[in-house]
């Protein structure tokens, strides 16, 4: 696979991994604490065990084959998301796809803590509920918006994420138990590492 303005590594298609037991497990589970939560999250909170995403771990972060996930926008700009398993420097790079361009422009990358340009919960919602069935890629509107999901910089989410965010856990078969307690988890860690400022130029204007 190619992807042009990305020029490392040997990409291969990733979003048949979607499906399989442990991916979301090993996606999410990062972003549900910053070590100061005495509840460590568990691959079974998002309806995997242990040995699931063991399996799978094998497969995401092989340095042979580094999965990409797409999620193309029908309208405005979508996000590709690259698993860079370069050896000793592993990290997830998002990169934005423009309507009209041909090259994608990298804007962000995962490695413990986000780096570069986020999105606001209104610029991930309308990413999530807008795919473009002509163009290869995830269309799930709610694996759409967890894939995203780590690029949201914005400290003000409204009353209605935790609730969105939950159904969508549930849609990927996170226990309905522990569901909310998850997606609670996942927008404090996201909002207080927050470093959205309103006046910067979103990535979506393509600024």
């Amino acid at each position: 696979m190619l992807i042009k303005g990305y020029d490392e590594g040997p990409l291969v298609a990733g979003e048949s991994l979607l499906a399989r037991p442990g991916f979301w497990s090993n996606y999410l589970m990062p972003m549900c604490g910053d070590g100061s939560s005495t509840t460590r999250a568990v691959p079974e909170w998002f309806g995997d065990d242990g040995a699931d995403a063991d399996a799978l771990s094998e497969i995401l972060f092989d340095p042979e084959r580094w999965p990409v996930l797409r999620v193309p926008a029908e309208d405005g700009p979508g996000v590709v998301v690259i698993y860079r398993n370069m050896v000793g420097e592993y990290g997830i790079d998002y990169l934005f796809t423009h309507p009209g361009r041909s090259h994608a422009q990298q804007i962000a990358s995962w490695e413990g803590d986000l780096s570069g340009t986020g999105l606001t919960w209104e610029e991930l919602v309308r990413i999530a509920d807008a795919p473009s069935p002509a163009v290869e890629g995830v269309e799930d509107a709610a694996a759409r918006l967890l894939l995203v999901l780590p690029l949201v910089t914005d400290s003000d989410v409204p009353e209605s994420a935790p609730a969105r965010l939950s159904a969508a856990l549930t849609s990927v078969g996170a226990l309905q138990d522990a569901v909310l307690g998850t997606a609670e988890r996942l927008l404090a860690r996201l909002t207080r590492r927050s470093r959205h400022d309103p006046t910067w130029g979103s990535p979506l204007s393509g600024s």
